[in-house]
């Protein structure tokens, strides 16, 4: 008897604990510095949504994330971002959906740019909640949401160059330090954007919801 394939999966995750991340949400311009966000100890979260994913399937995909033990203490073991009361660094990541074909990568699996923007949102929210309801403080990263990292494919559904301005916590020409309370940052859904991880391993997990 043949068993059944496994359901394909309508999002995916990569999940890299640091030390510090540092988001640039907007580049310099002719007139102004560069823009960034940033966490101390927690994780880096990368997501990306596929056609047929829906918010019914958020609330137990971020729980999933935010309990699954993948964090290292500062004195040894294993603990989940909100047991460590870490922050969270959210970064949509479009590219994550590619597949190869030749010399390229093709993208005709990844949700639309619309729906992806509505379930980012929302699982941002969510994730902001979870940690809030575990005792963290939330300084929301970008206005909006976020796609892909720098060297996405242009056109894949959900690209992001960074966050929006005027977020808390948001500096001009460098990050704020890193506060001690955990708090929830996270890119812009459409733009390209800059990424700094320090990160102590690396200790890094895909999965798929």
């Amino acid at each position: 008897m043949t068993e059944k394939a496994a359901p394909a999966p309508l999002a995916r995750t990569v999940v890299q604990q640091c030390v510090h991340a540092r988001l640039q949400v907007s580049p310099p311009g002719p007139d102004s510095e560069a823009e960034w966000v940033q966490v101390g100890r927690g994780m880096v979260i990368y997501v990306c949504f596929f056609k047929g994913a829906t918010e019914d399937m958020l609330p137990k995909m971020v729980s999933t994330l935010l309990n699954q033990r993948l964090c290292e203490r500062p004195s040894g073991g294993l603990a989940s971002v909100l047991d460590l009361q870490g922050s969270v660094l959210v970064v949509p990541q479009a590219t994550l959906g590619g597949r190869a074909k030749g010399r390229a990568m093709q993208y005709h699996g990844n949700i639309s740019k619309d729906d992806g923007l509505r379930l980012y949102q929302c699982f941002v929210s969510l994730c902001q909640a979870q940690l809030q309801a575990a005792g963290g403080e939330t300084r929301g990263g970008a206005k909006g949401a976020g796609g892909e990292t720098r060297g996405g494919a242009k056109g894949a559904g959900g690209e992001t160059r960074g966050g929006a301005k005027g977020a808390g916590g948001e500096t001009r020409g460098g990050a704020k330090g890193a506060g001690a309370e955990p708090e929830v940052k996270h890119g812009t859904y459409g733009n390209r954007q800059v990424l700094q991880l320090d990160t102590n391993g690396p200790y890094t997990h895909l999965m798929e919801f």
